[in-house]
C-alpha cells in the first residue's frame, strides 16, 4: 500500500478527473480487504490515494495539508470498513477536524461545495444482515449511512451510489478480485 502521497501539482485541467480516495483504518496492515482495494486503484494516475493514518500526530492532522487535498479534487472517496454501524474513529476524526466550519460549511464554508463524495466500504455480516427485516440490524445499508449522507449535504456534495463489499470475513479471493475490479471500473467512470 503506498504512503500518501505529497500535495499533487496543480492541475492544469479541469478538476474533474482527479479522485482523492482517503483510506481509513485502525490496522491497514492487517487488513485484507481495504488493503486490496486500495492498491487496486493506487496506479491510476488521477487518483490519489492518502492513508488517514499516518496523517495524525498526535491525534491531530494537519488541517491546512488535508483541505489543500480536499480542493485538489473533485471526486472524495471515503474507503473505510464498516465499525460497530459507524466509520472507524480514524476517519470520524478526520472529519470532525478537516471539515471544519469555514471551509466546509457556514457563510464562508464552500470549498466542496459541487463535489461527489463516495462511499466504499465493507462489512463483516453478510449482505442479508443489512436489511429492515433482520432482527439483529433492522436497518438497511441505507438507512445506516444515512448521517453520512447528511453530511456530504451539509458541505454541499453529491452522495454517489455507495460501493459496498458484505461479507468480508469470508469473501473469496475471486470475489475480492472481482470486487476491486469493479472499484477500479467506478472511479475510471
Amino acid at each position: 500500500m503506498p504512503r500518501p502521497s505529497p500535495l499533487p501539482a496543480p492541475s492544469a485541467g479541469p478538476l474533474s478527473s482527479r479522485t482523492l480516495v482517503v483510506v481509513a483504518h485502525p490496522d491497514l496492515a492487517s487488513s485484507r480487504i481495504t488493503t486490496r482495494l486500495a492498491e487496486a486503484v493506487s496506479d491510476l494516475a488521477h487518483v490519489t490515494v492518502h492513508e488517514i493514518g499516518p496523517a495524525r500526530s498526535d491525534g491531530r492532522f494537519d488541517i491546512a495539508r488535508e483541505q489543500q487535498l480536499l480542493r485538489d479534487h473533485d471526486r472524495i472517496v471515503w474507503q473505510f470498513p464498516w465499525y460497530w454501524y459507524s466509520v472507524p474513529a480514524v476517519l470520524k476524526a478526520w472529519i470532525d477536524q478537516v471539515l471544519a466550519h469555514g471551509f466546509a460549511y457556514g457563510s464562508s464554508g464552500t470549498a466542496l461545495r459541487g463535489k461527489t463524495l463516495q462511499l466504499v466500504t465493507s462489512t463483516g455480516g453478510p449482505e442479508a444482515s443489512y436489511a429492515s427485516v433482520d432482527p439483529t440490524s433492522r436497518f438497511t445499508m441505507t438507512q445506516l449511512l444515512a448521517p453520512l449522507d447528511a453530511t456530504a449535504r451539509l458541505v454541499g456534495m453529491r452522495l454517489a451510489e455507495p460501493l459496498v463489499l458484505h461479507g468480508a470475513r469470508t469473501v473469496s479471493d475471486e470475489n475480492l478480485a472481482a470486487h476491486a475490479k469493479r472499484y477500479r471500473e467506478l472511479l475510471c467512470s
